[in-house]
């Protein structure tokens, strides 16, 4: 536990099964995470899946104040993809849950389990939209204002689903 709230961004998923329906069930299970409050989410976004296979994504971001470190918080989120069946049977598979820790704070984190910011956030429309939905004028530590890759991402077809 750090002892004090920090704010943490999570991108969310899925393109199998009942695919919105599994980020709305995340975006309430995250809620249910150990000294954690969801305090903030984006509307869902439907995009083309990037660098990967399957049907068309539906993504959102949501914003927590959490208790939990880093290095606490990515194991619960692990946790979370496994009870929604996710499997990892080759890099980028289609999936039922896709829950990425994309900022912890204002910290940069690079460890052999973790990177913070999350290394391909700025080359995504499906995190740069919805995360710059619920906070217009975030900052990515160590790469600046969010809103300034947005240009990169022009090409990338995202359509608000929800």
């Amino acid at each position: 536990m750090t002892g004090r709230q920090i704010i943490a961004y999570i991108g969310i998923g899925s393109n199998l099964g009942d695919a919105a329906g599994n980020v709305r069930q995340a975006l309430l299970a995250l809620e249910q995470l150990p000294a954690s409050h969801v305090t903030g989410q984006s509307s869902l976004f439907r995009t083309a899946p990037v660098d990967a296979d399957g049907d068309d994504y539906i993504n959102a971001v949501a914003r927590v104040a959490t208790d939990l470190s880093a290095e606490e918080l990515l194991p619960a989120l692990l946790t979370l993809e496994q009870n929604f069946g996710r499997e990892r049977s080759y890099l980028n598979a289609p999936r039922t849950l896709d829950l990425d820790l994309l900022l912890y704070g204002d910290q940069v984190i690079a460890s052999p389990t973790l990177t913070v910011p999350h290394p391909r956030m700025t080359s995504r429309a499906f995190v740069l939209i919805p995360l710059l939905q619920i906070d217009p004028f975030i900052h990515i530590p160590g790469q600046g204002a969010a809103h300034q890759f947005v240009p990169g991402v022009a090409d990338q077809a995202i359509q608000k689903f929800a």
